[in-house]
C-alpha cells in the first residue's frame, strides 16, 4: 500500500466519525470506536536499542554505544530485529486483546538531538555530538525499522524536534535560544535527513526555541511542513502540551494550549491536553477542518501499517522471533563493535585467555545489569554481565569477583545504600595478577529528569566528567594495590578517571551501556578474541576543561567542531590490537551533489582488525566561523594482516558548505580539503583539495 492508497482509507474513515470521534483519536490513548469497527491503539512505544517498556526483548547497546560502532549496516540490521521482534509482540498482544501503552507499533525513537554537552544525562539515547554521525545512524535504523514493503513494518519517530538536551531539571519551562547558524548547522541537520529517509514521525520537545513552545511552533512547523515537505504525523513529547500552559505560561489555559499545538500542526498529544479540544473547539479557538485533518493523518499511518486490512500483514511472524538467536548474535556483535580502547600501555592487552592466572573482578558495574541496559530499555531473558563474561571467556584463571563501591553514595540501588566496600574490592585485587576494575554509572544516576539531586547529579544530569566520589576513591585503592589494572567504564557519556588512575593503569576500556550481552563482548575484547574497533562518537573533556553553562546553546567552544581546549580524547578516537596505514586518496567521480574519493588501506599490523576509515573536511569562510573540521564521510574494513583493500567513501556536497549567519548553506570562499584516517586529521597533514 503506498502512502497515497493510506490516506485515501484514512480520507474514507475520519469521514464516517463525529467530531467527538475525530477528538479522541487525537490522543495517544485512542479509543475504539467500535460502530465503524475501528480497535482501540495505544500510540506510546519506545525501541531506542530493542522493543522496550513491553517484557522481554533482546536489549541491544545503548545507542551511544551503537554510534560508537560506525557502522550503519549492523545499525540497520538491529533495527529490522527490532521491528520484527515488535510485531511478533504485537500479533500475540492483539490476540489476547492487549491493546495497551508499549503495545503498539509506532515507536518513539530515535532520539536524534546533538549530545552538545556531556553532562546531559539523556545523552545516551542520542548518537553521539556530530550532525553527519547522527545523520548516517539515524538514516540507517529509520529505513530498516520501517522496512520497504508495501506496509511498514513498524514506524520511526525522530526526537525531540528542536533544539532539545538539556538541562533536565528545567526542560518543562525552559527557552533553547539559538541562532540561526547553530540552528542549520548543528541542531537541525539530522532531523532533514530523517524526513529524507521517511520518517513517519517526529516529536517536539518539551523546550521552548527561541521563545516558541517547540510542539507549538510555527517557525519549526514551517520548517519540518514547507521547507522540508514532512507528511508525517507531529506528536507531542508527553505532557509538553500542558507545558505550554503552566510550564511555559505562553498562554493562560489548558483549551488555550491544545488549541495552540494543535493549530500549529501537532496532530498527536501524549498526555491528557487534548481532552480540552472539546472546548477549544466550542470556544472557536479551532475548526472542525483542523480537527479532519489531524484525524486524517493519524489514520494515514495505521492504514500504512496494515491494521484495516481483512488480513494483518506481518501476522505470521511468530513469537520465536523475540530473543531469537540471531538477534543475540547481533546484540553481541555491536556491543563488541562499539567498544572503544583509549589506553593499553606497552600492549598490555589483550591477555591470553588460556593463561593460568588470578583475576579480580571489582567494582560497581562488574555485575550491575542495569549498566548493561541504560534507560529506554526492555528486560532480555539472558544477561551476561563483566564479571559473567570474564569467568566464560578466562577458562583457566581463578575469578575473584567484588562490589568494591556502590554506583554512587547515598542512591538506592541494589546494595541498598551500602557504601563501605573498598576494603572488599582493596581484598579482591591486591593478590590479583591482573584486577579489571569496573567502574560507571546506570540509570539510577544518569538518564531522563531523575527526581533528586547529590553531589554527582542534577535532576539526571551530571555535574562533572569524574565519576562518583566513592568510585574515583575505589580506583585510586585499586592501583595501589595491584600492578595490572584494567579500567572497564560503564556510562553513557565521556569520564575522566583523574591522572592518577589514568597514569597507573595498563589499559582503559569505554563500554558505554553495551547491552545485555555486554559482559561476553568486554571479555572476548581483553582476550583479543575480537580486536576493539570503537571509535568516540563525543568528544571525552578532561574535567578541568571549560565547558559553557548547559543552559547555552552556543556551539562556540562545545563538541570537537568548535572545541578551543585540549580534549582528553578526540571525537573518533579509538585504539586497536593492531595497526593500518592509508595511501593516497584519489577522486573517482563528482558532480554538483556527491563526490566519489577512493582510500587505499593496509592492516600493517599481526592481528586482523576492524578499522573505521574517517573522512574530515577542512575549509574557511570570509563571511562566518566554520567547524575546526567536519566529519563527511565513513566507512568500515575489516583486514588479515598484510592484507589491502580500497575503500570507496560517497560524500554529499551538504556536507562540505559553510553555514552563513542567516543559516543559509553555500561554497566556503577560502576552499576544501579532505583527509582520510582513523580519527580527526593532523593539521600538518597533506590533504585532498577540492
Amino acid at each position: 500500500m503506498n502512502l497515497d492508497t493510506a490516506r485515501k482509507k484514512a480520507k474514507a474513515l475520519v469521514a464516517q466519525m463525529t467530531t467527538e470521534e475525530k477528538m479522541s483519536q487525537l490522543l495517544f490513548e485512542s479509543p475504539a470506536i467500535e460502530r465503524l469497527g475501528i480497535a482501540a491503539y495505544n500510540w506510546w512505544n519506545e525501541a531506542c536499542h530493542g522493543v522496550a517498556r513491553a517484557g522481554v526483548a533482546t536489549v541491544f547497546p545503548q545507542s551511544i554505544g551503537m554510534a560508537a560502532s560506525f557502522d550503519t549496516p549492523l545499525v540497520g540490521e538491529i533495527a529490522a530485529a527490532i521491528a520484527e521482534e515488535g510485531r511478533a509482540k504485537y500479533n500475540k498482544s492483539v490476540a489476547h486483546g492487549d491493546r495497551g501503552i508499549y503495545k503498539g507499533l509506532t515507536y518513539w525513537a530515535p532520539n536524534i538531538n546533538i549530545f552538545r554537552d556531556p553532562r546531559w544525562g539523556r545523552g545516551q539515547e542520542t548518537c553521539g555530538e556530530d550532525p553527519f554521525l547522527t545523520s548516517e545512524i539515524a538514516k540507517a535504523y529509520i529505513k530498516n525499522l520501517q522496512g520497504d514493503g508495501e506496509f511498514w513494518k513498524a514506524t520511526a519517530c525522530a526526537k525531540h524536534f528542536a533544539a532539545h538536551s538539556g538541562p533536565e531539571a528545567k526542560r518543562h519551562g525552559f527557552d533553547a535560544v539559538v541562532s540561526e547558524k547553530d540552528l542549520a548547522e548543528t541542531y537541525l541537520p539530522a532531523f532533514e535527513k530523517a524526513v529524507e529517509a521517511g520518517v513517519a514521525g517526529v516529536m517536539g520537545a518539551y523546550n521552548r526555541t527561541n521563545g516558541e513552545p517547540c510542539c507549538a511552533s510555527k517557525t519549526l512547523m514551517e520548517t519540518l511542513r514547507d521547507k522540508w515537505g514532512f507528511e508525517g504525523y507531529f506528536v507531542s513529547d508527553c505532557w509538553a502540551i500542558k507545558d505550554i500552559f503552566d510550564g511555559h505560561h505562553c498562554v493562560d489555559s489548558m483549551k488555550e494550549a491544545a488549541a495552540m499545538a494543535l493549530n500549529a500542526g501537532c496532530e498527536l498529544n501524549c498526555g491528557e491536553a487534548y481532552h480540552s479540544l472539546h472546548e477549544a473547539f466550542e470556544e472557536d479557538l479551532i475548526s472542525e477542518e483542523t480537527i479532519t485533518a489531524a484525524a486524517e493523518k493519524l489514520f494515514t499511518i495505521r492504514a500504512k501499517l496494515g491494521e484495516f486490512e481483512e488480513t494483518r500483514p506481518f501476522s505470521d511472524i511468530p513469537y520465536a522471533a523475540v530473543c531469537a538467536p540471531a538477534h543475540k548474535a547481533l546484540s553481541l556483535k555491536m556491543a563488541e563493535e562499539s567498544l572503544v580502547l583509549l589506553e593499553n600501555k606497552a600492549q598490555f592487552l589483550p591477555l591470553d585467555a588460556n593463561k593460568q592466572m588470578k583475576i579480580a573482578v571489582v567494582g560497581p558495574t562488574a555485575m550491575n545489569e542495569w549498566s548493561l541496559e541504560g534507560n529506554y530499555n526492555g528486560h532480555a531473558d539472558e544477561y551476561i554481565t563483566v564479571a559473567d563474561g570474564v569467568r566464560r571467556v578466562f577458562k583457566n584463571a581463578a575469578v575473584r569477583v567484588a562490589d568494591g563501591s556502590p554506583i554512587c553514595d547515598g542512591v538506592q540501588s541494589r546494595w541498598n545504600e551500602f557504601s563501605n566496600l573498598t576494603s572488599e574490592g582493596v581484598a579482591a585485587a591486591e593478590n590479583a595478577d591482573v584486577t579489571v576494575l569496573c567502574l560507571g554509572l546506570d540509570r539510577t544516576v544518569e538518564g531522563e529528569e531523575l527526581g533528586f539531586v547529590n553531589d554527582f547529579t542534577g535532576g539526571g544530569d551530571r555535574k562533572t566528567m569524574h565519576l562518583p566520589a566513592c568510585q574515583m576513591e575505589l580506583a585510586e585503592e585499586i592501583c595501589k594495590v595491584c600492578g595490572n589494572v584494567v579500567v572497564v567504564v560503564l556510562c553513557g557519556s565521556c569520564a575522566d578517571l583523574g591522572e592518577t588512575v589514568r597514569k597507573k593503569a595498563k589499559a582503559i576500556l569505554h563500554g558505554w551501556y553495551p547491552g545485555a550481552l555486554g559482559g561476553l563482548a568486554i571479555a572476548n575484547v581483553l582476550s583479543g578474541a575480537v580486536s576493539p574497533s570503537g571509535r568516540l562518537p563525543i568528544t571525552f573533556y578532561k574535567e578541568e576543561n571549560t565547558l559553557p553553562a548547559m543552559e547555552n546553546y552556543d556551539m562556540d567552544g562545545r563538541t570537537y567542531r568548535y572545541l578551543k581546549e585540549t580534549p582528553l580524547y578526540p571525537f573518533g578516537f579509538g585504539l586497536s590490537y593492531t595497526a593500518f596505514s592509508y595511501g593516497k586518496a584519489e577522486i573517482e567521480a563528482a558532480d554538483e551533489n556527491r563526490i566519489t574519493v577512493r582510500v587505499p588501506v593496509t592492516n600493517t599490523g599481526e592481528r586482523a582488525g576492524r578499522e573505521v576509515v574517517q573522512c574530515y573536511a577542512r575549509f574557511t569562510d570570509s563571511r562566518t566561523s566554520t567547524p575546526n573540521c567536519q566529519l563527511c564521510a565513513f566507512e568500515s574494513v575489516f583486514l588479515e594482516p598484510g592484507e589491502r583493500k580500497t575503500v570507496t567513501l560517497e560524500i554529499d556536497r551538504y556536507w562540505l558548505k559553510a553555514v552563513l549567519p542567516d543559516g543559509s548553506r553555500a561554497e566556503p570562499d577560502g576552499g576544501i580539503t579532505l583527509y582520510f584516517g582513523g580519527g580527526q586529521p593532523d593539521c600538518d597533514a597533506e590533504g585532498l583539495k577540492l
